[in-house]
């Protein structure tokens, strides 16, 4: 109690340190202002420098653009560029993908309500290859398109612009826009040699452990500006301590059951499967770099190679003690004694005992990477016409080795009670929960997913100087894309698992403060194993099957090929007060799909999981996508756009993926469907940007889109064969579906500089969007805004941001939905010029400590809740 005292006071101390830091810069600031009795010229850079570049780009545009630059993310406590963009109007950032619940770092980037696998993400104007760490996203019903922004730090990015309104030479594979992430080049930089560097000291106050970050970059360019070479480097560790209550989805009560008997009321009424005291635990470490080589031979010719690589190591252990009432009632027959029901919901209830166990799972291999290869070059061929292109290959992979999975029997009886949004409460009378109990059952294995793609494009500019056409612009590109999940070991207990003793234990426990920041007084007197302990167990012989033939489990594994081809042509156009662009862009996409299905008439034999047969779905569909965006200059500071588009977006891999993956506990799965069409919109913008002051902007904008092939997914029932049943069951199946709907909205945005040294940004958010039928479109938030505030000086900045995004369906899981209630956030930075050459940092992410809270379909059925802690970083920036 002492210790856990001491750790809050700790929180709070360094909280109200980095405050009274803000207010003696400020108050110091505001003195010297007072002594010195006379103006000054004021030379702006930093934070309003970045600002005022960032409205500069915005208003230049051709489309429908947001941007942030490298000067704006270094005064802000972003560590990927997922949290570089999370601040701008339209942009909505989640901690997961979907699979793995949530955690403190921003994961995945969605715009304007929609999926993440509905914007495109791009380095450089190509598509870029990641790989998830959580095994859930690497097989299952969780395979998206959306990319893993956990692998991509911050310090990479020269600028990012968020496109919303489509144009022809744009990338395809957006319905919502694009997030194009600019890399900075060796000869944009100003001085001949430029060496910088960081070191950070990141402390978590829920793992109470700090981890070192550390990043430099390198860049010479030749005094005539013709050849130059970045190098860059980053080491990031960070320890992640996740306290959370899981409710693994509901199951309806069989109507044969004794407890529908006894209560014929009770029968279809849905019943919690488990209700989980879950803690995870982590060290990750994010490594890698980039380089850029860049020449110009002449003043006509620019030829750039560049590469970037990132891997996390992941390792990773999960603990989840799980009361089990679906299998109480409908698996071992049990009849719940005072049973209470709301909205069809069994929300409380006791038994005799409990069907329960304890999962314990330790991944001591779990990562992912990317990397890519990029050349590209351009051409001034002549006064009016140049040429570039772009040849490259991006490659990821996510992974998961020698994983192990054991579960312990549990004993006593089971009392549990549903608050709403506030956590369960979960007893067990007379049971033991400080202990192991005898082995329940084994299993672990081996899983990943590589995501690749060859790339080329040619693109030209044609400088007319025409009247009415000022350019056309024209190109090709092709791709060859691959996807593949591949689940090669799912192993289950060997011969003498059951007999022999399980892991050693040396008296772990649970944290003693576990839990304290969700509420509810939940227990925290649990056992828990040591990780090595757990992957020693699983190396015994005999206590695993580990034989990639028997144990081969083909219904998670999927190949996806997709090689596409594409044209476009778009002129540019300009008159008094106006300017524009009209195109069309040509895509043919050519998709290969193998999934594993069972049976057939010359089956692949040997695995427990049955005979099956590796089938080969083709297919070949064009679209074509015609685009308009027009900027009208009302004013010298009046702008007025609009923009009307088609775009497509391909479905995710393991949307297409056809084959099942079954939870034997749960009894639920997910499947997929080979004959999906792309997501089809039309989309128009209108919008106005009133920029009434230096730095300083008001705008307002609407934006509609008519989704035509929108993937769902629903739920149904199937028969499949459960391996630890030994025998058939009946599964809660989530498969997706095409269906049309619309997303309609407003975004509006304010910024100002306040006198010489303080400003603001303001922004909000409404977004609409919903089913044909009236079904919830995924990830679909009504409401989202961000306040920040900012104060600068020569010598001292300081940023306070807050964030708020509403509740939104995530997805369905175990059969049942998955929405993400309302989220708000705080997050702030210090930064103290101490020479000319060193900067102190201070950063502070999740102040308010916030739990991200789960329900499915009402508040009535919760799903989970997770505390992750504050994270705060202290260090040095270095430049020379």
């Amino acid at each position: 109690m002492n210790e856990l005292m001491a750790r809050k006071k700790h929180t709070k101390t360094a909280i109200a340190a980095a405050v009274s830091v803000l207010i003696m810069g400020v108050s110091v600031q505001a003195h010297a202002q007072d002594v010195a009795g006379e103006p000054q010229t004021v030379i702006v850079t930093g934070v309003r420098a970045a600002l005022e570049q960032s409205l500069r780009q915005k208003r230049n545009a051709d489309a429908v653009v947001e941007v942030v630059t490298a000067e704006d993310i270094g005064k802000m406590p972003d560590k990927n560029v997922a949290d570089a963009i999370q601040r701008l109007p339209g942009v909505n950032t989640q901690s997961s993908a979907g699979g793995e619940g949530g955690f403190g770092e921003n994961d995945r980037v969605s715009l304007r309500g929609t999926s993440p696998s509905l914007q495109q993400t791009l380095f450089n104007g190509h598509a870029i290859s990641t790989g998830d760490w959580f095994l859930l996203n690497q097989i299952g019903g969780n395979v998206g398109r959306s990319s893993s922004f956990s692998l991509l730090p911050s310090e990479l990015v020269g600028s990012v612009v968020v496109q919303k309104s489509a144009t022809a030479d744009l990338v395809e594979g957006g319905v919502s826009g694009a997030i194009n992430v600019i890399t900075r080049r060796p000869l944009d930089f100003r001085q001949q040699l430029t060496v910088e560097g960081s070191v950070q000291a990141n402390y978590n106050d829920l793992s109470d452990k700090a981890e070192p970050h550390l990043s430099g970059l390198v860049n010479w360019k030749n005094a005539g500006n013709t050849a130059g070479f970045l190098l860059q480097a980053f080491s990031e560790k960070a320890a992640v301590r996740r306290d959370g209550q899981e409710i693994l989805g509901y199951t309806p009560i069989s109507a044969t059951s004794a407890a529908a008997v006894a209560n014929p009321r009770l029968a279809g009424v849905m019943v919690p499967t488990f209700i989980g005291a879950t803690l995870f635990e982590q060290v990750k470490k994010r490594t890698g770099g980039a380089f850029d080589f860049e020449v110009r031979p002449s003043s006509a010719l620019t030829l750039d190679v560049n590469g970037f690589y990132s891997e996390l190591k992941a390792p990773h252990q999960n603990t989840n003690w799980l009361a089990a009432p679906a299998n109480s009632i409908n698996g071992s027959n049990l009849v719940p004694l005072n049973a209470t029901v709301r909205n069809n919901t069994l929300v409380a209830a006791s038994f005799a005992s409990n069907s329960g166990e304890v999962d314990n799972i330790y991944r001591p291999e779990a990562g992912g990477e990317s990397w890519y290869l990029d050349f590209n070059g351009k051409f001034r061929a002549s006064e009016n016409l140049t040429l570039s292109g772009k040849l490259g290959k991006t490659h990821g992979v996510g992974y998961d080795r020698k994983d192990v999975y054991y579960q312990n029997n549990v004993d006593g009886g089971m009392v549990y009670a549903l608050n709403g949004l506030s956590p369960a409460s979960v007893s067990y009378p007379g049971g033991n929960t400080t202990s192991p109990g005898s082995t329940a059952w084994a299993g672990g294995g081996e899983a990943q997913s590589v995501d690749q793609e060859k790339y080329a494009q040619v693109d030209g500019d044609w400088r007319t100087r025409g009247a009415l056409v000022e350019s056309v612009r024209f190109g090709a590109r092709f791709t060859d894309h691959h996807r593949t999940a591949e689940h090669p070991l799912e192993t289950r207990p060997g011969p003498v698992g059951f007999s022999n003793p399980g892991p050693a234990w040396n008296g772990q426990m649970y944290p003693s403060d576990f839990a304290d920041n969700l509420g509810g007084n939940l227990s925290s007197s649990y056992f828990k194993y040591d990780g090595a302990a757990l992957g020693e167990w699983g190396a015994v012989p005999g206590n695993r099957l580990l034989d990639y033939t028997l144990r081969h489990n083909w219904m998670d594994e999927f190949k996806v090929r997709e090689k596409t081809n594409a044209l476009y042509a778009m002129a540019d156009l300009g008159g008094d007060g106006w300017s524009g662009n009209i195109g069309l862009r040509a895509i043919e996409t050519r998709q290969t799909t193998v999934v594993n299905l069972a049976g057939g008439p010359n089956p692949i034999t040997g695995s427990a999981f049955g005979a099956y047969t590796p089938t080969t779905f083709e297919r070949t569909y064009r679209d074509y996508l015609p685009s308009a965006n027009l900027k009208f200059d009302v004013r010298p500071d009046l702008v007025v756009r609009t923009a009307l588009a088609k775009t497509i977006a391909r479905p995710d891999y393991s949307a297409l993926g056809g084959s099942v993956s079954l939870n034997d506990d749960a009894l639920s799965g997910s499947g997929g469907n080979v004959n999906l069409d792309p997501v089809r919109s039309t989309n128009f913008d209108l919008s106005a940007e009133w920029y009434f002051a230096p730095k300083a902007m008001l705008s307002a904008g609407f934006f509609y889109m008519d989704l035509r092939s929108i993937v769902a997914q629903g739920t149904s029932t199937g028969t499949y064969y459960n391996n630890k049943r030994s025998a058939l069951a009946e599964y809660q199946i989530t498969s997706p579906f095409n269906t049309s709907g619309t997303n309609k909205g407003v975004e509006l945005s304010y910024q100002q500089p306040l006198g010489q040294n303080f400003g603001f940004l303001a922004n909000y958010t409404y977004a609409d969007g919903e089913l044909d039928g009236g079904g919830e479109l995924l990830n679909s938030s009504k409401n989202t805004y961000n306040l920040t505030g900012y104060f600068e000086n020569e010598r001292f900045s300081a940023r306070l941001a807050y964030n708020f995004r509403s509740a939104y369906k995530a997805g369905v899981d175990r059969g049942a939905s998955q929405h993400v209630d309302d989220m708000p956030s705080l997050a702030g930075s210090i930064n103290v010029k101490l020479t000319e050459n060193l900067t102190l940092t201070f950063d502070a992410l999740n102040i308010t400590n916030e739990t991200i809270k789960m329900y499915a379909e009402s508040h009535d059925r919760p799903r989970a809740f997770y505390s992750n802690g504050r994270t705060f970083y202290l260090g040095l920036r270095a430049k020379l």
